[in-house]
């Protein structure tokens, strides 16, 4: 099936479902059995049909299924939040005493339980630097258990040359992750480029609509009864009421972000214009030091991206973000309203130094007009230099 087809049919099974397009909502904890031997033989099987309501009931199911397909994945395990699947994938390989490589360019909360979790039950975590490729063998120790990308960088946007160090990380004997939430199983799929595990913070492209708090791990066949011991074991399963959001939100995802990218990309290259700005960090921008590896291996951009202003006091940013009107200030992303908030990248690296003209914002471009959105933050521009004293 072509993708688009994939995502309006896959988990979908009406001939299980009474009929029903719509895989139903299971609200279960408990699975009854009648004999012995039927509970013993499912709890054998325990990974592959319902047994207990941690380990999924058939709303997971169709959710894992139709993340699986486009991923081009084994199968998937359905978590609580992109929190808890970034979490799950590095629990499930690592112990006291072993290393693993993170990309320093990463979501502030996985270093952060890198740092303040994993350090204290004897994991070692070295940053590297993103755009390493292929050299990051040079970094591998004898206890190096996992090697850990995000491509595009949080907040900064790099991109990583994900075969090249997913070679690496096999070679090494090491399994690779990578936070694939940016693109989406659309535009990227990690598995094709070697990677071991694809994880996604489902609450954003996947569902859509930033009503749900959703993680999901797309894997290899090698390392999925791993992955899957490690949710259950943590208890990281989700609601059958977030699932059936997840699902929900999955079908429309061709079309939502073929606008975000098209508004995102409009976006990008009028700030690009604008004399407040510095630089725009999109790597599907040609003047992007990205752009000819996002060319090679993504199929499409979504719609976060940061920006660099140029040198402008912090009392100036404010002045501009505080009062627009369809821009909203919000951790998070991935749904259809448009959203920006002030960053300092500088602060969350180790392994790299950021440098930036001036004070840094990320953007989300949501569905809402472009031209309202042009229009508004023209407005908050306006502020700035009035603060700035600009004129």
């Amino acid at each position: 099936m072509k993708r688009d087809t994939l995502i309006a049919r896959a988990g979908s099974h009406p001939e299980q479902n009474q009929g029903l397009i719509n895989p139903p909502v299971y609200h279960a904890s408990t699975v009854v059995f009648p004999s012995v031997a039927e509970l013993e033989a499912a709890h054998h099987n325990r990974f592959n049909r319902v047994f207990y309501g941690r380990y999924g009931t058939p709303t997971t199911f169709a959710f894992e299924e139709a993340v699986a397909k486009l991923e081009g994945a084994y199968r998937a395990v359905a978590c609580a939040s992109g929190l808890a699947a970034i979490v799950a994938s590095l629990l499930a390989f690592l112990k006291a005493g072993d290393h693993v490589l993170m990309v320093d360019s990463v979501y502030g909360p996985t270093r952060g339980f890198c740092d303040n979790f994993l350090a204290r039950f004897g994991v070692e975590t070295t940053y590297y630097d993103p755009l390493l490729g292929g050299e990051i063998a040079g970094l591998m120790k004898p206890n190096t258990r996992v090697v850990f990308l995000e491509s595009p960088g949080s907040l900064t946007f790099e991109i990583q040359d994900t075969a090249a160090i997913a070679a690496a990380a096999r070679a090494h004997g090491a399994v690779s992750v990578i936070d694939n939430t940016w693109a989406s199983p659309l535009y990227f799929r990690p598995l094709e480029h070697g990677v071991d595990i694809s994880l996604h913070a489902a609450t954003k492209y996947l569902a859509g609509h930033s009503d749900a708090m959703l993680g999901v791990l797309a894997t290899t066949e090698a390392v999925y009864e791993r992955v899957k011991s490690a949710v259950v074991s943590l208890g990281d399963n989700p609601g059958p009421d977030v699932l059936y959001l997840g699902l929900r939100g999955l079908r429309s995802l061709s079309v939502r972000l073929a606008r975000h990218q098209a508004s995102a990309l409009e976006m990008a290259r009028w700030l690009q214009a604008r004399p407040e700005v510095a630089r725009v960090l999109y790597p599907a921008l040609p003047e992007d030091p990205g752009y000819e590896l996002w060319r090679r291996d993504f199929d499409g951009a979504s719609g976060l991206f940061g920006l660099v202003l140029k040198p402008c006091p912090a009392e100036a940013v404010a002045a501009m973000l505080d009062s627009l009107e369809h821009f909203a200030m919000g951790y998070s992303w991935g749904g259809f309203e448009s959203l920006i908030i002030p960053t300092d990248p500088g602060t969350f690296r180790t392994a790299t130094t950021w440098t930036a003209e001036g004070p840094c914002l990320r953007i989300h471009v949501g569905l809402e007009d472009p031209a309202d959105l042009k229009a508004d933050l023209e407005r908050g521009f306006e502020r700035l230099r009035a603060a700035a004293g600009r004129g």
